[in-house]
């Protein structure tokens, strides 16, 4: 890349999606034609370890043997495969097997100080060492919000925050110097402990907050820090933290953005790259050199990493100074897919029209889970929505699927949801409209009528869905889509019955339609568990 030494990509395989060697070769293949030059892959427990058979257990972890074939073969392709870890918190996984919970502080974090915690963290050097080439290593870190606070604090009393940080990651960086490791860690946490569990520096505070110079001296010499910021398009932010990571690490800072795949079944292109045509100038100004695009899977790994392929593109492009033409006609002779065909993939969530920005909202996937008689999400739309718009996108996606034969399955999952989104949108609104006005024979209709249709609608959905799904991941992790979608599916026909009960006089009301519905306000509202129910969607109390 023209303004950068390493510029990659790193893939979610942590959040039930684990893709499959085909398809990850695939996508490297295209990302080195794109010009990246290195691969994350972030496996939190999603790779083998051989002395911890419980490590990875049932998740789809990669063995040591097929991440050596993806090595030799992204290394054939110029490609770097650095391995993408945790070593502190977001090892929520392994805390359901009775090995690991001797190991944890809290939620899900590792027990800082404990040698058994440092004899996993060996493990896993050990085991990676022998799987990839690459003597770099990300080792996490990020997000370790109640580090210290739990059985670290009963057993040491209160300790100074950052100090049980440094100790823990000058430990875990001398493990990896054991091995010929250069390490490199997200840095939200030198931040978070100083700024009250924020990470990026208030405006307020531009030009006077410094991370104290007794930290940064305690920060080891050869670890790169990592500034992830996939939300900012304010330039003066990302100046700033820039600036302060290199405080933290001088010359060693590495810049993470995001390709947004993450959060729901549909991706967001657009909002990606509104965010990175901001950072990778900032980065060019500031002097980083080394950067990386995230693509998480926040909630189950829902949208295929081949979805997000133009925001990637649009980020190449930006890196090597390309022009708007010269980036379309590069993305077709790589992928055979034109851009603007591709970015509309992004259409499900832009239900007020494609013209109208959505944010990060996974508008498609609360509305498809939401409930029609609970309605926990049908206070929150801005305007009213025509569910005709949804027809309109599938029309443009069934077509694009018959013309593009190796990513139809793409188009084929959006224009199935965009089917069952033109009854299911506002099924609940209708629902609770006819119910307030007492018209059972409305009700009847509407059970008859949109209720058996969603039902009809539901299959065509779930069979592109889990095509998709089979196509680029290893088959572990949809038992849980599994049991989602066919959650829903039998969801929506006991309510179509209990209308059908009312409506005939063998019900004197339906208790969920007589409640008022009151606006969102628990944040996160695109996840299911949020969109879903007000009622607890699993109990796991995990014993310190």
């Amino acid at each position: 890349m023209k303004h950068f030494e390493k510029f990659g990509v790193m893939i979610d395989c942590s959040r039930n999606a684990v893709p499959n060697l085909q398809a990850l070769k695939r996508f490297i293949e295209i990302l080195a034609k794109m010009g990246y030059n290195c691969v994350m892959l972030y496996t939190e427990d999603t790779y083998e370890i051989p002395s911890e058979p419980f490590f990875g257990y049932k998740r789809g972890k990669y063995t040591i043997e097929e991440l050596r074939e993806i090595d030799d073969y992204a290394d054939s392709l110029g490609v770097e495969m650095i391995p993408c870890i945790q070593t502190l918190a977001h090892v929520n996984a392994l805390m359901r097997w009775e090995r690991f919970r001797k190991l944890r502080d809290c939620n899900d974090i590792l027990l800082a100080g404990d040698e058994r915690t440092y004899a996993l963290i060996d493990a896993m050097f050990d085991s990676l060492s022998k799987s990839l080439r690459s003597r770099k290593i990300h080792i996490g870190m990020d997000e370790a919000h109640m580090v210290g606070l739990g059985k670290y604090l009963d057993r040491n009393g209160y300790h100074n925050r950052h100090e049980i940080l440094l100790a823990h990651l000058n430990r875990v960086c001398e493990i990896a110097r054991q091995y010929g490791y250069e390490p490199m860690m997200w840095n939200d946490m030198f931040f978070r402990l100083d700024l009250d569990g924020d990470y990026y520096v208030p405006k307020d505070k531009i030009g006077t907050y410094h991370i104290s110079k007794e930290v940064c001296d305690k920060v080891p010499s050869d670890l790169s820090g990592v500034y992830w910021d996939y939300y900012n398009t304010d330039a003066t932010v990302y100046d700033a933290m820039m600036s302060l990571s290199d405080e933290l690490s001088p010359n060693r800072v590495w810049f993470a953005g995001g390709a947004w795949c993450w959060g729901g079944f549909t991706p967001h292109n657009r909002y990606s790259i509104r965010r990175n045509e901001v950072a990778i100038p900032a980065c060019i100004r500031n002097g980083v050199k080394n950067a990386i695009l995230t693509m998480w899977g926040d909630d189950g790994g829902e949208t295929p990493i081949f979805a997000v392929l133009p925001a990637l593109m649009h980020a190449a492009a930006m890196a090597e100074g390309m022009t708007e033409d010269e980036m379309k006609a590069k993305f077709l002779e790589i992928t055979g897919v034109s851009y603007d065909d591709m970015i509309a993939l992004d259409l499900p969530n832009y239900i007020y029209g494609e013209e109208y920005g959505t944010g990060s909202s996974n508008y498609s996937k609360n509305r498809l889970y939401n409930d029609p008689f609970l309605g926990i999400v049908d206070k929150n739309n801005d305007k009213p929505v025509d569910p005709k718009i949804f027809a309109e996108y599938a029309k443009r996606f069934y077509a694009n699927a018959e013309k593009y034969p190796e990513f139809g399955y793409l188009f084929k999952t959006q224009a199935t949801l965009c089917d069952i989104l033109t009854e299911k949108f506002d099924l609940g609104i209708r629902t609770r409209e006819l119910y307030e006005k007492g018209d059972k024979e409305g009700l009847r209709a509407l059970a008859e009528g949109d209720y058996t249709l969603f039902c009809e609608k539901w299959e065509a959905f779930y069979t592109a869905f889990r095509y998709q799904w089979e196509t680029v991941n290893k088959t572990y992790g949809f038992e849980m889509q599994d049991m989602r979608l066919g959650g829903l599916l039998v969801r929506v026909k006991n309510c179509k019955r209990r209308l059908l009960d009312f409506a005939d006089g063998k019900l004197d009301g339906i208790a969920e339609l007589e409640e008022a519905v009151l606006p969102h306000d628990g944040g996160n509202a695109g996840q299911w568990h949020h969109a879903y129910s007000a009622a607890s969607i699993a109990m796991n109390y995990i014993s310190m």
